[in-house]
């Protein structure tokens, strides 16, 4: 790169963190989340955008992926291999709860819009996962961590990023027109890999977190974050979420590491945190949203709407009373990483998916944590 060009991207690419710096104090000021306010500045100054910026891509996009990861390797640390399996275990029913009453709705919009089949599934998979790092950064926001709903709200996300682990390869398959054979040997690869992943974190945790405790901080540091993203990219090379192999990173740690490896990564975890929510809204052109917003404000009413129902059912089931499963259910609305994942996948076969994902979910994405924050002021 000419030196010319890297003045520039240092330039461009300071004013966007002091830009996010300033948008995080007037959030802290005035009490609500800073995710809102990120995201509509990266639809401001991305390509369509009142200001454009002519940042690199590749290193925003990179630097996005490793605050998704940072963020759920940070979630990890607050529960135990024996917790998560607790809470898996219980998260069946939920899961199961949480697939047919929000998956349901996006196949029946598709089908209502005149779609192909598959194009109608994928619609499903958008309306369906909530974003793991948008609900990460509000429990950390919020000091949420210790509340009585959030193991009900973590196992949900865990439960759906597992399953994406089945649902990413088949509907990959589907795309290429792929056969059964295929599908079956896709879906077996990524199961392998969760499971071996699931494994090692329960049962070599307290080995792992032995190996990588060292008296320097400069060690733990290293040795943590290289590990983080080492696992998660073994496991997106079969088409696993790198999301939860960091989370399971994370389940993995115990004792002093786990707490010396929250107070190491948590300032790096703030800043690519920022770096996805920033862009996220780069990625989508204004200019493409309004024809979609329509049908993306029923879209979001619907399964807003959905999505509160299953916290109140599970949390019910759960024993929480009415006001945990309401807060359950707000903290689950948000869309995100995988939504638009998912919507990439399919814009070849249908156009229409990806402006009309990319306005769902920035409706939910920007007003989800809202109501979060109001029903944690009730």
């Amino acid at each position: 790169m000419a030196t010319h060009d890297l003045y520039r991207v240092f330039v461009e690419l300071g004013l966007a963190i002091v830009g996010l710096a300033v948008l995080a104090r007037i959030a802290t000021r005035f009490g609500f989340s800073s995710i809102p306010l990120f995201l509509i500045a990266g639809l401001t100054f991305g390509n369509g955008g009142l200001a454009p910026m002519h940042l690199s891509q590749n290193f925003i996009r990179i630097g996005a992926e490793i605050g998704v990861l940072l963020l759920l390797f940070m979630l990890g640390l607050e529960y135990t291999g024996e917790e998560l399996g607790r809470n898996l275990r219980l998260a069946i029913p939920d899961g199961v709860l949480d697939f047919v009453l929000n998956f349901t709705p996006g196949l029946a919009a598709g089908k209502l819009l005149g779609w192909s089949p598959l194009a109608s599934v994928l619609l499903g998979g958008v309306t369906w996962v909530s974003s793991t790092g948008i609900v990460a950064k509000l429990l950390g926001e919020l000091g949420h961590m210790q509340s009585s709903e959030t193991p009900l709200v973590l196992s949900v996300l865990v439960f759906e990023d597992l399953a994406m682990a089945l649902y990413l390869p088949i509907v990959g398959v589907l795309l290429i027109g792929g056969g059964t054979m295929k599908v079956i040997a896709s879906v077996s690869v990524a199961l392998g890999v969760v499971i071996l992943v699931l494994f090692v974190a329960l049962r070599y945790g307290r080995t792992l977190s032995r190996l990588a405790a060292h008296q320097s901080d400069e060690v733990v540091l290293l040795t943590i974050f290289g590990t983080v993203l080492l696992v998660s990219g073994i496991a997106e090379s079969f088409q696993v979420s790198a999301g939860i192999a960091a989370f399971l990173v994370g389940i993995a740690l115990s004792g002093p590491i786990a707490e010396e490896s929250g107070r190491l990564i948590a300032p790096l975890r703030d800043l690519f945190a920022a770096t996805f929510f920033f862009f996220f809204g780069l990625e989508v052109d204004p200019a493409t949203l309004p024809p979609a917003l329509p049908t993306a404000l029923i879209l979001a009413a619907i399964t807003g709407g959905t999505k509160l129902l299953t916290g109140i059912l599970a949390g019910r089931r759960m024993g929480l009373d009415r006001r945990g499963g309401v807060r359950a259910g707000t903290l689950l609305l948000p869309r995100g990483e995988f939504s638009i994942v998912i919507a990439g996948l399919g814009a070849g076969i249908e156009p229409a998916l990806a402006p009309l994902s990319a306005a769902y979910v920035l409706l939910l994405a920007i007003f989800g944590p809202f109501l979060v924050r109001m029903t944690k002021m009730k």
